[in-house]
């Protein structure tokens, strides 16, 4: 498994998804996990293939925000990031022998051209940006031509985008990730003064904010608050009302946010797939008030397991119909019913990409 983004440690907020995901999948008796990826805390049975030269670069990389933030923000630095992880990368796929190679990002599998292994490649939002780029989805074609490959979208809506640009080289499946089995475990309870406490869980980016700040303006006070969690990855000027407590973790959030909070809003316009940190909020029984992007509809039916906002009306009326306390428990118990029907756990994800590498093997023999 090859991943440019990886947790240091349990507090760390980067790509806890990514750690969850080869932790179910180490614990598998079917499957012999070798992990390519920056430095952290490792599942057991898990064999580390990256060298010390790899493992220091990947540092550095995480620390400067991994290859799209690169991409947005410095692109000069970006070119040369990347052709560094191409040959890296590249020599680490020749350099170690394996049944079958689990590219996260499509990025990441480029640097399998010249090879023949087959390739499960898992397909996020931010990939629909690297696509845009002149001449990627080219790249991306040779490579597949090469191998017996999977792209493995985490929702349903990138389908048909995929079928399309690679339908003819490549099986599109879709494989949803899980959450762990802890959101399901969190117990809600409401302030009793009446207040409402909203969270924001994002990268602060410009296009991770959206129209929060313009939307929430006048609408958020001491009784309805509105507390804002992730590292500032852009200079984006904080409005006075906002209670910004910088990047969190899993285990704050369970204990102290989730279990208080009225709901979760996102008013992304980012290339999203299916946002982690939404599964895991309907898991809790948290309500979500989302922008209406197609991996927000994919996820949410309008006043039965969240909430969709178009408009700045549309935002205003779900904030109130949400703090209703029957509208509050009924939807959040649907969103964590649908998560527990249509997602599932980390486990299940491992056994769904399991029968991925299968049919893998069973076609290239």
């Amino acid at each position: 498994m090859a991943s440019t983004s990886y947790p240091e440690n349990a507090l760390d907020w980067r790509s806890r998804f990514i750690h969850n995901m080869a932790a179910a999948l180490a614990k598998r008796d079917d499957v012999e996990l070798s992990l390519w990826a920056p430095p952290g805390d490792l599942p057991a049975d898990t064999t580390v293939v990256t060298t010390p030269s790899d493992t220091l670069w990947l540092k550095q990389l995480s620390l400067h925000g991994g290859i799209a933030h690169l991409l947005r923000t410095r692109r000069s630095l970006a070119a040369g990031t990347i052709a560094s992880l191409l040959i890296r990368l590249g020599r680490a796929y020749r350099r170690q022998p394996v049944d079958v190679v689990h590219a996260n990002w499509l990025q990441n599998a480029l640097p399998l051209w010249g090879t023949t292994t087959p390739a499960l490649i898992t397909v996020l939002g931010s990939d629909f940006g690297l696509l845009r780029l002149p001449g990627m989805k080219t790249l991306i074609r040779a490579m597949l031509r090469q191998r017996r490959a999977i792209l493995a979208p985490n929702a349903d809506w990138m389908r048909p985008v995929l079928e399309q640009a690679f339908g003819d080289l490549a099986e599109i499946r879709p494989i949803v990730f899980g959450v762990d089995d802890s959101w399901f475990e969190v117990v809600r309870h409401l302030p009793s003064d009446e207040s409402h406490h909203w969270l924001a869980i994002t990268r602060l980016t410009r296009n991770k904010i959206g129209d929060l700040f313009n939307w929430g303006e006048g609408l958020f006070d001491k009784t309805r608050q509105l507390h804002l969690f992730g590292p500032m990855q852009e200079q984006v000027e904080l409005p006075p009302w906002v209670h910004y407590h910088g990047p969190t973790n899993p285990d704050d959030l369970l204990k102290r946010w989730f279990p208080l909070a009225c709901g979760l809003i996102t008013l992304s316009h980012h290339d999203e797939g299916r946002p982690q940190v939404m599964l895991e909020a309907m898991a809790a029984g948290l309500p979500v008030l989302a922008s209406d992007l197609p991996a927000h509809r994919d996820m949410l039916q309008q006043g039965q397991t969240g909430w969709l906002a178009a408009t700045r009306d549309d935002f205003i009326k779900g904030l109130g119909w949400l703090e209703d306390p029957v509208n509050n428990q009924s939807v959040g118990q649907a969103g964590r019913q649908w998560v527990k029907d249509s997602i599932g756990t980390w486990d299940d994800c491992a056994g769904r990409y399991a029968a991925a590498y299968q049919s893998l093997l069973e076609n290239e023999q």
